[in-house]
């Protein structure tokens, strides 16, 4: 649910009521201001996934290497 906000938090900005529309129905939300503050959280979210994304690609896992997992078990 979108915060309340108090009057210096508030902006004015031209929004594409069709793309907000399509937003709310995916999103679940009620009105404009949870619309734009969820899909905000989305795009966070998104970039959180594609940084975890690029780390495994370069450093081939999120996980202990190969060579530390034998390390570890060694008695």
């Amino acid at each position: 649910m979108a915060k309340q906000i108090s009057k210096p938090d508030k902006t004015s900005m031209a929004i594409d009521r069709e793309k907000a529309a399509a937003a709310k129905k995916i999103l679940g939300t009620r009105t404009l201001a949870e619309t734009v503050d969820r899909a905000l959280d989305e795009v966070i979210r998104l970039d959180a996934r594609r940084r975890l994304m690029r780390r495994i690609e370069k450093e081939g896992g999120i996980g202990p290497s190969p060579e530390e997992l034998r390390r570890l078990r060694k008695p």
